[in-house]
């Protein structure tokens, strides 16, 4: 690797936030049922459950007390610490300084509005937050003592029958790809 190339690895690892540059991060683990070693990634401060496969050995972790099911560019939780991020901004300054909708473009474009894009932004949302009659009579006939969660997960499923052009599924890229709201 040329000198140039070497520097600039080492720059985009910085720039990604891995301290080590060109250095490896990993653990050697050694098996002592028979010697056996393993070399085992560390990539953000997380090794890969999967890897321990190699040596026939799965992880437990009662309670999922130190296991990330996924990783995530969205949020952070540490919850010994008591801290939540979204985007990298702690959650106490976007309660304090954000509102709902502000932070709901935060998390679904990677950065807080500006005031033209937060004001598109809401009227888009606006537009669709009127209560259809016909969605009023699919709650009204949930009976008096059904669970909470059931009434919530058939009404969501409901209100998308009302508007499928805002279902990305359905929209495509239009929905979160729209120049207007990221510019």
């Amino acid at each position: 690797m040329s000198k140039p190339e070497s520097r600039l690895l080492r720059i985009a690892g910085h720039l990604k936030g891995d301290k080590s540059g060109d250095k490896k991060s990993s653990l050697t683990v050694i098996d002592n049922r028979d010697g056996k070693k393993l070399e085992v990634e560390i990539k953000n401060g997380v090794v890969r459950s999967k890897d321990f496969w190699k040596l026939k050995l799965r992880t437990y972790d009662p309670g999922y007390k130190n296991t990330a099911s996924c990783t995530s560019k969205i949020t952070f939780i540490d919850g010994e610490k008591g801290v939540l991020r979204y985007r990298g901004i702690p959650i106490e300054e976007l309660a304090e300084k954000s509102t709902f909708l502000e932070v709901s473009y935060l998390l679904m474009y990677g950065k807080l509005p500006t005031k033209s894009q937060f004001e598109y932004y809401r009227q888009r949302v606006m537009r669709h937050t009127y209560v259809h009659e016909e969605l009023k009579r699919v709650v009204g006939s949930f009976r008096y003592n059904a669970h909470p969660m059931g009434m919530l997960i058939s009404t969501v499923t409901a209100m998308s029958t009302f508007h499928p052009e805002a279902n990305p599924a359905l929209a495509g890229q239009k929905v979160y790809g729209n120049r207007q709201l990221r510019n």
